[in-house]
């Protein structure tokens, strides 16, 4: 499913209208992005933990050349599911 069809089922399931179905899905995005930019977890209860994790830096290697190259710490995205959903995905 994508972006598209995300907001076509939003707008049929609420009946709101596609545009409003798709800001409100944007608005989702944009406040959830805010949290984890400031390194807050948000969570839906059911449904699952979108959390800020750290990756330390090491080092690589350049597929082509073979070349070690030094890769940076990061940070990134991690989503932990819900028990609600995983039982749904398992059906349990």
């Amino acid at each position: 499913m994508n972006k598209l069809e995300l907001v076509d089922a939003m707008a049929k399931d609420t009946g709101l209208s596609k545009k409003d179905a798709e800001a409100a899905l944007k608005s989702f995005i944009e406040n959830v992005s805010k949290e984890l930019t400031k390194g807050k977890p948000v969570q839906l209860i059911g449904f699952g933990t979108f959390d800020v994790g750290k990756r330390a830096a090491r080092t690589g290697r350049n597929p082509k050349t073979g070349e070690e190259i030094k890769i940076p710490s990061s940070k990134t995205v991690k989503f932990k599911t819900g028990k609600a959903l995983k039982d749904r995905v398992n059906k349990k």
